[in-house]
């Protein structure tokens, strides 16, 4: 299923060299903030005419000693950063999340520490000290966060919390209320369910993604699961998105490939796919549809933007992929978050 409605032009993405991106016939959103190059980011790939063009967001945790919350323009140039204080370091892995708030304030998880609120001074202006959450935190309309914890979760500890602004937990789901059978007794990978992502849904329930279980669930605010979603289908799910029509888009980790899909949730078909081969030695963490139609994924030391046929038409990568260091995953990006100019 072709999911953009534009055709292919046939015309093809700009090669770039270094940090640069000025190729012949291709011109430049008038709006592209300038920022810093860095030497160790690099984008390879970029088609300004089919490219959503703004600044992507992401966690940069390849240098050891200087993790870091980074906001890049198109080029690949650095136009905002933040430095995690050296005593918070030990907390970027795995899984921290960033996400940029609609004030323009940056909120982040670092797993077993907790969530963090900055201001684009670099200012810390909320903080919720958790060391039971990973993976995900959402801010929700209530202006209450939904928080995830599956990275070494057992059956006495809820999934998901929502917290308001005071800290105080106002709503929690537990897995083991649901799932007592004899068949989730012995799964222990990581953490039991091993959640990691929960979404507040329009109609009031959350989805959640239970990586060991190798489900989506979707559950009511008095905590029922009302829905199970892709059992049979998806292998270690990751950061299930919603779209319009009803669809479902998330990273899937089957073996010997791993991919983005969109899946129909009632029927469970595949309706678009990007990943195994080629997109060669990255496994995929994150999938965002994008106002244009394109599918912005992240990988472990590259992120793409893909048209609905497949076509990359921007993609940054890390240039070493062994800064990382012992025990990593070549860089170790996990999300990321593309911001248009009029968001």
């Amino acid at each position: 299923m072709v999911i953009c409605s534009c055709a292919r032009t046939g015309k093809s993405a700009t090669k770039t060299d270094g940090n640069t991106a000025a190729a012949t016939g291709s011109s430049q959103p008038e709006s592209l903030p300038r920022g810093t190059a860095d030497p160790d980011i690099r984008v390879e790939i970029y088609d300004p005419d089919r490219a959503y063009n703004g600044t992507t967001f992401f966690a940069d945790i390849h240098e050891p000693g200087n993790h870091r919350i980074i906001e890049v323009n198109m080029l690949g140039e650095v136009v905002w950063e933040y430095t995690i204080p050296r005593e918070w370091q030990r907390f970027s892995h795995p899984g921290f999340d960033v996400e940029r708030l609609d004030n323009s304030d940056v909120l982040f998880m670092l797993p077993h520490f907790g969530v963090v609120e900055v201001d684009r001074g670099g200012n810390v202006v909320w903080t919720y000290r958790d060391p039971k959450v990973t993976h995900d935190a959402d801010r929700l309309p209530n202006g209450n966060t939904l928080v995830v914890f599956g990275g070494g979760d057992t059956p006495e500890d809820p999934q998901v919390k929502e917290v308001n602004a005071q800290g105080e937990i106002v709503w929690s789901w537990y897995a083991r209320d649901h799932f007592s059978g004899s068949e989730y007794q012995d799964i222990y990978r990581e953490g039991w369910t091993h959640a990691n992502a929960a979404v507040r849904l329009d109609n009031g329930n959350t989805l959640i993604s239970l990586r060991n279980f190798n489900i989506l669930v979707e559950v009511n605010f008095e905590g029922s699961v009302v829905r199970t979603i892709g059992e049979g289908i998806l292998f270690d799910p990751h950061d299930p998105e919603v779209q319009d029509d009803g669809n479902i888009l998330l990273a899937d980790h089957a073996k010997p490939a791993n991919w983005a899909l969109e899946i129909d949730p009632d029927t469970g078909k595949v309706v678009w796919r990007f990943g195994g081969d080629r997109w060669e030695k990255q496994l995929v963490r994150d999938a965002d549809r994008l106002p244009n139609g394109n599918t912005l994924l992240t990988g472990t030391s590259a992120i793409v933007e893909v048209t609905g046929d497949g076509e990359v038409v921007w993609q940054l990568r890390l240039m070493d992929e062994e800064l990382a260091g012992p025990g990593l995953h070549g860089g170790d990006l996990y999300k990321a978050q593309r911001v248009g100019p009029d968001d």
